[in-house]
């Protein structure tokens, strides 16, 4: 349903947004915090979201939004099959994702 090239539109047209590599792979930041990352061969996005968030997801895409298979899916970490999930759904995730890292970045100041 989303292409790599619209995934990344949605991730660019969120304030202050900045296109980052992250080892050969590009990453969204705010703040200098990634919020998303595009794994370009998997034709997946990260989204780090809240544990909460990101089980409330997991739930309603089980095959399509799923925790990175990793110790980085416990912290949030959640992967998106771009063919599978809608522009909607990918939209709701990173602006969740996006306000998380706002609000870490309020706290610290």
């Amino acid at each position: 349903m989303l292409n790599l090239e619209t995934a990344q539109q949605i991730a660019m047209s969120l304030p202050n947004t900045v296109e980052q590599d992250h080892f050969g792979i590009p990453s969204f930041r705010v703040n200098n915090r990634i919020f998303s990352t595009l794994w370009i061969h998997d034709n997946k996005m990260m989204v780090k979201l809240p544990l909460i968030e990101q089980s409330v997801f997991s739930s309603i895409g089980k095959d399509a939004i799923y925790p990175v298979p990793n110790k980085y899916g416990g912290m949030g970490c959640t992967l998106f099959e771009l063919s599978k999930v809608s522009p909607e759904l990918l939209t709701d995730a990173l602006n969740i994702a996006y306000q998380a890292v706002i609000d870490k970045t309020k706290k610290k100041k």
